[in-house]
């Protein structure tokens, strides 16, 4: 060949090797190494924490299903028998190597010209760069390209970290059993202990488990032996059989607030404090159990408890169920929209006592009514059944009467009642008041415990509303003047007056405390929600107790639902200082009250300056409107052909004075109206109309005869 030939040849191949050289560098190049700082205060658990106001854990949550680990440990935090063991067993040069063990490499080759079974020859180093990067280091499925690109890459990584920091590293990225990843998960799903805690047996079972995850107990057990002295062997098998997964993680949530963490714990790694008192919220909790259990799950399964600072509005209590029975047990009762029931009434009588309408001796009836409505008749009952007749606003709103409740909202209107709710915080009240209707006086409209727990804590303040504080960092909030201080006072006053309510709660029941507080019950339709929500000058307490599926209550009142758990919490919460009654605001009279109704005896009783009243009288006939009240518009009568004609009639009854008024049927004029007057049935659909002098209609009412 000559020379030149030889030349060019060399030359071909050597640019063959430069370019084979490229091509391998290019094929192994490691991924870059991240700075360790940062990649350790990146690190994501997959879960997050709930504290109260002092630091003390009351939640844990998990918000990543991918994997299941715990915040970042750092070396000095586990036990020095885990590290040891750790080197013992995976990597004996550790601390001599620079990421790639060559003594081990040249073991592994000469077992296998031997034909024994070789030995792992990867580093820590080498299987931290797995970890890291699993796509070049799945154990089982490793090329050889992909071998000679984590051996680099431990390289990459011994130039960049310090051996602490590759120990660290591995601690909180090796995966232990289950879906555990790193020291922290392992040994609290495993042991139910930090790290720092684990014993020599311990540390021997978890560095036993890096080889295989999945071994069953008796493998483990052997595998751990050789790390520990002979005469701790026996006492292995026991404690890898009893190695829980997952186990050991729930144990070390408390699980005082599961509600509130769904709401607020919504991304890994988060660590939030709340406002909340892990005390008080532990003690609403009992009571609340308590009380569901003494009920039992046929009566009622569910409840939830909001306890608030009047003076700050911070959330010091927030339960949104306790189990038990429940079948709806991740359902929020503190957030869950349910019918207000009577709950609501303190709120429509402070907006007519602040606009002078009504004063807390105002006489309203409590008598049948019927109300015409877009959908029909509408006819309030009382709770059981019955009717005081003539009641003081004080008799109406403490018995928490309903007759004398719609009665007041004909007084206020229902849209500025519905205003009103709005303005005091139930932001769910969205539509207009023709959508609610007169219903809404006795609480048809759905709301929360915790809008209930700051409306009441609005009257405890004498009228001033802000925004509840759940957050830690939650800011104090607008405050705004949504209610006369003085008709909140009045409110208030015949809340905590127990000779007031006696006729309907009797004269000792559970809202009765031994120092001033304020209260009131509420039952929705069909037995299906039970509120107690009360107040002192400290505090406000908002009780729900239920059916989350909507199901109705058995033989569960106001009083033995849901004011047995107001009374506990109450009581506890007061234990250093008995309540007391706010402070009576300038703008308030007392005076001597004589009903002349014979409804009530004579009192003392609270006016706002400008509307005390000495004496109440029944109003004379003449006051009352005239109305028709038999029949009732929508009513439907069935004419009978077995019976005479004759004797077959419909009683015609009036109301107010009916003097110098007619009565026309379907335009057909009967006569003068009064009192006795009876009208023969004629099948079909019939217009009675109340006529006055000149033909104006005062009442008409529509009727159906079949």
């Amino acid at each position: 060949m000559e020379p030149v030939t030889r030349r060019r040849a060399a030359f071909g191949l050597l640019a063959l090797g430069l370019l084979a050289l490229g091509w391998l560098e290019w094929r192994t190049m490691p991924p870059s190494v991240p700075d360790f700082v940062a990649f350790r205060g990146a690190w994501p658990p997959s879960e997050a924490w709930l504290y109260d106001r002092n630091g003390r854990l009351l939640d844990e949550a998990r918000v990543d299903f991918s994997v299941r680990r715990l915040g970042w440990t750092r070396r000095e935090d586990v036990a020095p028998a885990l590290t040891r063991a750790l080197v013992a067993t995976e990597d004996r040069r550790f601390a001599f190597h620079g990421g790639v063990d060559w003594l081990a490499m040249a073991g592994v080759a000469r077992d296998r010209i031997a034909g024994r079974r070789p030995r792992g020859a990867s580093t820590l180093t080498m299987q931290l760069a797995g970890f890291l990067w699993p796509e070049i280091g799945r154990p089982g499925h490793r090329s050889g390209w992909d071998k000679l690109r984590q051996m680099r890459a431990a390289w990459a990584i011994e130039s960049r970290w310090t051996k602490p920091q590759i120990l660290e590293a591995y601690l909180n990225l090796a995966p232990f059993r289950g879906e555990t990843q790193g020291v922290a998960a392992g040994a609290a799903a495993l042991f139910a202990k930090p790290p720092a805690a684990l014993d020599r047996r311990e540390a021997a079972i978890m560095v036993a488990l890096l080889r295989d995850p999945a071994a069953p107990p008796v493998d483990l057990a052997r595998r751990a032996c050789r790390l520990v002295p002979s005469g701790e062997c026996p006492g292995l098998l026991p404690l890898a059989q009893n190695a829980g997964v997952d186990s050991g993680l729930r144990g070390m949530d408390p699980g005082m607030a599961p509600h509130l963490a769904a709401h607020l714990l919504i991304r890994p790694g988060m660590r939030v404090i709340t406002t909340l008192d892990a005390r008080v919220q532990d003690m609403a909790a009992t009571a609340l159990r308590h009380q569901l259990q003494g009920l039992g799950p046929r009566r009622a399964r569910d409840g939830a408890v909001v306890v608030v600072d009047n003076a700050d509005g911070r959330v010091l209590a927030y339960v949104g169920g306790v189990g038990l029975g429940s079948t709806a047990a991740q359902v929020d009762g503190a957030a869950a929209p349910r019918q207000a029931g009577s709950t609501l009434k303190p709120h429509l009588y402070a907006q007519l006592i602040e606009r002078k309408w009504l004063t807390a001796a105002s006489i309203l009836d409590d008598s049948p009514v019927q109300l015409d409505t877009a959908s029909g008749l509408y006819v309030p009952q009382n709770y059981d059944k019955a009717f005081m007749g003539p009641v003081s606003v004080r008799r109406a709103l403490a018995n928490s009467l309903n007759v004398p409740a719609v009665r007041a909202l004909l007084l206020d209107g229902v849209q500025d009642f519905r205003d009103r709710l709005f303005d005091l915080g139930f932001g769910g009240l969205d539509s207009d008041g023709g959508y609610y209707g007169y219903s809404l006086a006795l609480g048809s409209a759905e709301v929360t415990l915790l809008d209930q727990a700051n409306a009441y804590r609005t009257l405890a303040n004498l009228g001033r509303w802000s925004p509840l504080r759940l957050r830690a960092d939650d800011p104090a909030g607008e405050s705004r003047r949504v209610i006369d201080p003085r008709a909140a006072w009045i409110v208030g006053d015949i809340l905590s007056d127990a000779g007031a309510r006696a006729g309907t709660f009797g004269v000792d029941s559970a809202l009765r405390l031994p120092f001033w507080a304020a209260a009131k019950t509420g039952t929705s339709k069909a037995m299906r929600d039970n509120w107690c929500i009360g107040y002192s000058d400290r505090f406000t307490v908002a009780v729900w107790v239920g059916n989350l599926e909507g199901d109705p209550m058995r033989a569960v009142s106001g009083t033995s639902g849901a004011a047995p758990v107001w009374r506990d919490v109450m009581l506890a919460l007061h234990q250093d200082r008995p309540g007391r009654q706010p402070p009576r605001p300038a703008g308030i009279t007392a005076s001597t009250v004589h009903f002349q109704t014979g409804s009530e005896g004579a009192r003392s009783e609270w006016f706002l300056a400008g509307t005390a009243q000495g004496v109440i009288r029944a109003e004379p006939a003449f006051a009352h409107r005239p109305r028709i009240t038999n029949p009732v518009s929508g009513a439907v009568y069935a004419w009978d052909p077995d019976i005479p004609p004759a004797y077959q009639a419909i009683g015609i009854g009036l109301s107010g004075e009916s003097a110098g008024l007619r009565l026309s049927l379907d335009g057909r004029d009967l006569g003068p109206a009064g009192v006795g007057l009876q009208m023969p049935l004629v099948p079909g659909a019939h217009v009675l109309t109340l006529v006055e002098t000149g033909g104006h209609a005062l009442d008409r009412v529509r009727f159906i005869v079949r």
